[in-house]
C-alpha cells in the first residue's frame, strides 16, 4: 500500500493566538495555507458544528512530502474537554527545543533528550532534542487504544498498514504505509477510549480509485463508516473526495483521493497573512470580556 500516504492529524483549537504562537515560535512550523468558511463541513471536518469556521494547515514543509497538523477554529468555542485518545506528536527537533526554552514555554524532561510540551488546548508534543532532519522531522503520532491486538487487525488487514516494530513494555505497536513517512503507533491502555469533545483526526490519501473499495471493505467487515463517500467543495480550489471511518476505539480516520487533494493542498503563499489578518479581526473574546461571559466549551 506504498500508494497511500499519511497526511496531517486534525486538532481542534480554542485560542487561535496562543496556538499559533506553539506551532510558529516554539515548534518552527510554517503556516502552509489558510481558509475561513461560514458554514460547518459536510465530512465534519470541524467537528459536529454547524456554525462559522477555519482550517490552517501547519508543518514543516510541503503537504506533498509532509506529516502536519490542521488545526480547526470554531468561532465562539473556547475549549474542548480532553479525553484519553490522543497520546502523543512526536517531532525530531533541536532547534523546537531551543525555541521553548527561548521563550519560556514549559518544557518536561521524560527520556533521554526527550521533552514533553503542551499544545494550547492540553495536547502532547514530544520533542527528541536532536538535528532536525533534512526529511519530516515528524515521527509518529500516538493514539491509545483499548485491545491492541484487535486495533492492529483493523489498521493492517483493512486499511493497509504495515507493522514496523512492537513493544511489550509500552504494550504498543508501531505502523505505517512506508518508511519515510510519519508512522502511527497504538498504545494499549488497557481501558475504555474517551474521545471527549477534543477528539481529533487523522488523515491519509490514496489513489481516488481506492476510495469505493475502502468503503466496500469497511462495509462487508461490518465496521464503522462516518461519512460514506462525498464530495467537498473549497472555494476557489479542487474539489476531493472523502470517505470518513471509525476504527474499533472510534478513532476518525479520513481517506481523501490523492490526485484531487495535492491541488487543493499546495502551499499558499499568503497562509501567514491570511491568518494574522483572520484573528486581528475574530473579536469574539472581546465580546465575551465585555458582557461578562464565558466562551462556549464544548
Amino acid at each position: 500500500m506504498a500508494l497511500r500516504r499519511a497526511l496531517h492529524f486534525v486538532f481542534k483549537v480554542g485560542d487561535r493566538s496562543k496556538t499559533a504562537v506553539f506551532y510558529r515560535d516554539v515548534l518552527g512550523m510554517k503556516i502552509l495555507r489558510h481558509e475561513e468558511f461560514e458554514e460547518g463541513c459536510k465530512a465534519t471536518c470541524n467537528g459536529p458544528y454547524d456554525g462559522k469556521w477555519s482550517k490552517t494547515m501547519v508543518g514543516f514543509g510541503p503537504e506533498d512530502d509532509h506529516f502536519v497538523a490542521e488545526l480547526t477554529y470554531n468561532y465562539g468555542v473556547g475549549e474542548y474537554r480532553l479525553g484519553n485518545d490522543f497520546l502523543g506528536f512526536t517531532i525530531q527537533s533541536s532547534q523546537a527545543v531551543s525555541n521553548a526554552r527561548k521563550i519560556g514555554w514549559p518544557l518536561k524532561e521524560v527520556g533521554e533528550a526527550l521533552y514533553l510540551a503542551e499544545a494550547p488546548g492540553g495536547y502532547p508534543f514530544y520533542l527528541l532534542d536532536k538535528d532536525q532532519p533534512d526529511c519530516d522531522p515528524v515521527q509518529k503520532i500516538t493514539l491509545a487504544v483499548s485491545d491492541l491486538q484487535r486495533s492492529v487487525h483493523y489498521w493492517s488487514s483493512l486499511l493497509g498498514m504495515k507493522v514496523m516494530e512492537k513493544s511489550e513494555e509500552k504494550k504498543s505497536v508501531l505502523m505505517g504505509f512506508s518508511d519515510s513517512q510519519c508512522k502511527l503507533e497504538l498504545q494499549d491502555i488497557r481501558a475504555p477510549v474517551d474521545h471527549a469533545t477534543a477528539f481529533g483526526r487523522i488523515a491519509f490519501s490514496c489513489p481516488r480509485e481506492q476510495l469505493p473499495e475502502i468503503e466496500a471493505l469497511i462495509k462487508k467487515e461490518n465496521q464503522k463508516i462516518l461519512t460514506p463517500l462525498v464530495s467537498l467543495d473549497t472555494p476557489g480550489k479542487a474539489t476531493v473526495e472523502v470517505v470518513i471511518l471509525a476504527d474499533p476505539d472510534g478513532h476518525e480516520i479520513c481517506f481523501v483521493g490523492d490526485e484531487a487533494f495535492r491541488q487543493l493542498s499546495a502551499f499558499d503563499p499568503s497562509g501567514n497573512e491570511l491568518l494574522d489578518k483572520a484573528m486581528a479581526a475574530d473579536k469574539s473574546d472581546e465580546w465575551f470580556a465585555k458582557h461578562k461571559k464565558q466562551k462556549a466549551s464544548a
